[in-house]
């Protein structure tokens, strides 16, 4: 049994415009669990390769695997059938499988689609090992929880409980050497603490896919995979991709105690909510070597963050960034613009708020709604998407219009959020003296891709 895994090449990733091009953490963790199975598995980053179309059909028929499976995000899923149908034109016998956030909640339409046997709904670690072994074992696949066919779909299969019996993702198979952050190559490494989120944000696809209960991993297991990021892949900096690290207060204060008695050598960024924050757990994080940390602000308005189910106020995520600048910690301030319910004047106000934070860095997002969110239901129901392209899915192209803003405008506003935020002289001065060239370089990628 051969199990190749691929990323696809060209990635429209939603986070192309800031020069983000991260390890796939998914296909990864399903290489691991096949790995420790003694299944015989590799993966394809054709993204981070930068891959042509013609080299991936060359290694796809070199390896010659008897599955082959297809990760995508919304904004992927064109470049993720490509390569399905790519798959399955030169191994016509391999079963071809497809999974991830998009393929999860559009199951139903993907089958559509001849070159296509199966869809892994949800967490696909034991999903992709159960269907391996049925498939040489000449198993019956309805027995195998979490998958759909053109035939049949089986029942959901129970979220992963317990995170810390999953083995490392398999970095060795990685093009490790290729990944970077700001367009820069930097020895940069990433992991997830844990999975779930008990918030009920309107345009979060993950906590749709991975349940509303927080599943956090044990801090020694967090720290051991940080010292394996250290010791075997040199990185210098770790990026934690969870929803939001700093959910469990406990656990972060275990995290950073721990980095600090083993002496770990590096420094890291999160995700985090403003109402998590405080400055006693700052302080711990500061010193465990936190330098960066991505802060959902979405909006300027509190009746717009309200509709967001964002469960937050204007004062608070004021009061954090002022903390954060108070304790020498780099911010990146998320806003949405665009949402139901938005006004021009209510997307101009969360412009001017962005920019009276003063963060480190600012992102500008268009409104997208991903399947799967009570967003795009919503969305849906109301007749307000007006472009069903999911390659347009990538934040930076507008989808839906608001009462008072076509899609042209919407984009204007978006350039003009980006313009006005990064090219104030204050800030250039501001951030020359501290990252010098990254910001340079971080400001040309943005206007360019922004105005595209």
């Amino acid at each position: 049994m051969k199990v190749l895994l691929i990323n696809p090449p060209d990635t429209a990733s939603k986070y192309k415009f800031i020069g983000l091009v991260a390890p796939p953490l998914g296909i990864s963790y399903i290489a691991a669990v096949l790995e420790e199975n003694g299944i015989d598995v590799r993966i394809i980053d054709g993204s981070a390769l930068e891959m042509t179309w013609k080299e991936l059909e060359k290694d796809i028929q070199k390896y010659s695997p008897d599955i082959i499976a297809v990760t995508a995000l919304t904004p992927t899923i064109i470049q993720a059938l490509k390569t399905a149908r790519i798959a399955k034109s030169v191994c016509p016998d391999a079963y071809i499988v497809l999974g991830g956030y998009h393929p999860t909640f559009t199951h139903n339409e993907l089958l559509k689609n001849e070159f296509i046997d199966i869809i892994v709904c949800g967490e696909g670690e034991y999903t992709m090992l159960e269907l391996a072994e049925a498939i040489e074992n000449g198993g019956d696949l309805r027995e195998v929880k979490g998958i759909a066919t053109r035939e049949f779909r089986t029942p959901p299969r129970p979220i992963i409980k317990d995170l810390d019996e999953l083995p490392f993702p398999a970095r060795h198979l990685l093009p490790m050497d290729k990944y970077k952050i700001l367009n820069i190559k930097l020895p940069t490494g990433t992991l997830i603490s844990g999975r779930g989120c008990p918030h009920h944000c309107s345009f979060c696809s993950s906590s749709a896919m991975h349940g509303h209960k927080l599943r956090s991993r044990s801090s020694k297991n967090v720290v051991d995979e940080m010292e394996h990021l250290i010791d075997v892949h040199n990185s210098k900096m770790i990026a934690f991709m969870d929803d939001t690290f700093t959910m469990n207060r406990k656990k972060v204060e275990e995290v950073c105690n721990d980095i600090k008695e083993r002496d770990l050598d590096v420094y890291w960024g999160c995700t985090a909510r403003v109402d998590t924050l405080s400055t006693k757990i700052l302080e711990q994080m500061r010193d465990a070597g936190c330098i960066t940390l991505f802060l959902g602000v979405e909006s300027g308005d509190q009746q717009n963050l309200d509709n967001l189910n964002k469960n937050v106020t204007i004062d608070r995520i004021k009061t954090t960034f002022e903390l954060t600048k108070k304790l020498g910690v780099r911010t990146i301030a998320s806003a949405v613009l665009g949402m139901p319910g938005d006004t021009r004047q209510s997307i101009e106000k969360t412009i001017n708020f962005v920019k009276t934070l003063n963060p480190s860095y600012a992102i500008f997002s268009l409104a997208t709604p991903y399947p799967g969110t009570d967003f795009y239901m919503n969305a849906s129901k109301q007749n307000l998407i007006r472009v069903d392209d999911w390659s347009k899915y990538t934040l930076l192209t507008p989808v839906l219009e608001t009462v008072d803003c076509s899609l042209d405008e919407l984009k204007e506003l978006q350039r003009k959020a980006f313009r006005n935020f990064y090219l104030r002289p204050d800030y250039i001065i501001r951030q020359a003296w501290t990252d010098g060239f990254i910001i340079i370089k971080t400001v040309a990628a943005i206007i360019r891709d922004v105005g595209r």
